[in-house]
């Protein structure tokens, strides 16, 4: 792995271009999100000194941790993409501008309730892997129509997390299954892939990728997760 994070922008960012490429697409039409969780203020600074402003987040608290540290980062925008309990939404909608996990008609009520412009995407549970969260297909509609009726809230699009596979291809039928959905609900904006599988992602149509261990390295492995 490029020792700098400028080198690693570089490269996540040829990776990006040459899928789009591939895919014969404009590589403007695919953002980055940085994923931060775990990492400290610093590499959000740093990230942002070479041109990102996007940074996913898994965790209310740990954003909350970070935020006053951050606060002077001029047009930065944290988006959560980790589960969000309902008794959290009061302070996610002060620390997020985007909420990419929205997985039930409540949770956005909830969140529409703070009075707080937002966006939001719903995730969208493809597998069957009990450890992963996320709205069922069939349950879509109602959710999509459960924000689109709230005043404070605009669907920006869908999200997944396929489940973890070395081969990036095995991502592939979840990735096009999201893309369909997407179409089908008149979603504009899709989010999937990651490190490991963001070619395969752009091959399918996401609009945003997520990544964080191809542009920061490994997470610390001392690093305690908050409960949640």
């Amino acid at each position: 792995m490029p020792d700098s994070l400028a080198d690693r922008l570089n490269a996540v960012q040829t990776r990006i271009a040459n899928a789009c490429a591939r895919a014969h697409r404009d590589p403007a039409s695919v953002r980055l999100l940085a994923v931060t969780k775990v990492f400290g203020p610093e590499a959000i600074r740093e990230a942002y000194a070479l041109g990102l402003r996007e940074f996913g987040e898994n965790y209310v608290q740990e954003m909350e941790r970070k935020a006053p540290e951050i606060t002077d980062l001029t047009g930065s925008r944290f988006h959560l993409i980790g589960h969000l309990q309902s008794n959290k939404t009061k302070k996610a909608t002060q620390l997020f501008s985007s909420i990419d996990t929205v997985d039930s008609p409540k949770l956005a009520t909830r969140l529409n309730a703070e009075n707080t412009p937002l966006d939001v995407m719903i995730e969208v549970k493809l597998s069957d892997e009990e450890s992963k969260s996320g709205a069922a297909e069939s349950d879509l509609a109602a959710i999509a129509d459960a924000i689109r009726t709230a005043p404070h809230l605009t669907l920006r699009g869908l999200m997944t997390v396929p489940p973890w596979s070395e081969d990036a291809e095995l991502s592939r039928p979840y990735f096009a299954r999201l893309r369909e959905l997407a179409a089908r609900h008149d979603i504009p904006e899709i989010s999937m892939g990651m490190s490991h599988d963001l070619e395969v992602a752009i091959e399918e149509g996401a609009t945003w990728v997520r990544v964080g261990t191809a542009l920061f390295g490994r997470r610390p492995k001392k690093t305690i997760v908050p409960a949640q």
